[in-house]
């Protein structure tokens, strides 16, 4: 006896596929950035330097002096001579008064006269050195500076631009080229 037999037949499906990649496009464009400096402040206080010099004492020295002292000093002087020349007189008359005709035999005018013009040596020479030392007065004063310096922060504005993204998904198409089958025969 024969027994039947079954025949299974099968095909696979076959697929064509098509398919489009994705795409993706990111683009970052630059921060906008703005930087300005602003120039510091410079601020320059001085006083001036004051040289003061005293020549005074070295002109004097030279013997040179000012027309106001040199007046002063003469009228001092003439002063002096005239205060001199009164109490000379003075004293000459109470010599002539006290000596006059008592047993002198006329010996005070004599007198007198020698005493008014006896010889007068020059005093002792000698050298000096002028200007004296420390003749010339210098006095300084001295200028100062004042610097003041004010420093300004730049200027910063940065404003971040956001990132442009595109995305186009990616697309699988497929198409059937063959179907799947499958047959069940009995055989015999």
């Amino acid at each position: 006896m024969r027994i039947p037999q079954i025949q299974i037949t099968k095909t696979d499906i076959q697929m064509n596929w098509n398919t489009s990649k994705s795409q993706q496009i990111i683009k970052q464009p630059q921060a906008t950035l703005k930087i300005s400096q602003p120039a510091a402040t410079l601020e320059i206080r001085t006083t001036n330097a004051k040289l003061d010099i005293n020549m005074d004492q070295m002109w004097r020295d030279l013997g040179i002096t000012p027309t106001g002292e040199v007046i002063a000093e003469y009228a001092q002087k003439g002063k002096q001579g005239a205060l001199q020349g009164i109490a000379r007189r003075v004293s000459e008359g109470y010599q002539l008064m006290k000596g006059g005709g008592r047993g002198q035999e006329g010996a005070t005018i004599p007198q007198i006269a020698k005493q008014n013009h006896g010889p007068q040596r020059p005093g002792p020479y000698n050298i000096k050195f002028i200007p004296s030392i420390g003749s010339v007065k210098v006095n300084i004063t001295p200028g100062t500076t004042d610097v003041n310096i004010q420093r300004n922060a730049p200027k910063i504005d940065a404003q971040v631009n956001k990132p442009i993204h595109q995305y186009t998904p990616g697309k699988v198409t497929g198409t059937m080229v063959q179907r799947p089958d499958v047959q069940i025969d009995v055989v015999g």
